[in-house]
């Protein structure tokens, strides 16, 4: 998955926003407001940090060496994963959805409903 076929695949989900908030070269997305993903646009090799489970990530980080603790993250709740032709896109699209899951169950219940309303 390259970083094109990445954001629509984060724009497609509901609720989706991109932004650059912290500098010109660092794209996050959010869902209502609450980021789940980030990237630099400048790394080579492409990568993302997403958030995830905490006994997860680990398990993640043990079974992929493209998967590593969040950079410039709580390491606890994010991993960087490196979107290398060694992961499937499969792969790569439920880390994507679980991270925007997470966000989403994390949400106030009055923003989820809102969400829900959502096209």
């Amino acid at each position: 998955m390259n970083i094109e076929a990445f954001r629509n695949y984060c724009l497609y989900k509901k609720g989706v926003t991109e932004s650059f908030p912290f500098d010109e070269s660092t794209l996050v997305f959010k869902v209502m407001d609450k980021m789940f993903a980030l990237t630099g646009l400048n790394k080579i090799p492409f990568s993302v940090n997403l958030k995830c489970d905490p006994d997860r990530a680990i398990t993640l980080r043990e079974s992929y060496s493209e998967i590593i603790p969040g950079y410039h993250m709580n390491k606890k709740h994010w991993n960087t994963v490196e979107f290398s032709d060694s992961l499937p896109d499969t792969l790569l699209k439920e880390l994507i959805d679980h991270s925007y899951e997470l966000v989403v169950a994390s949400l106030p219940k009055k923003t989820q409903a809102l969400l829900a309303t959502l096209d």
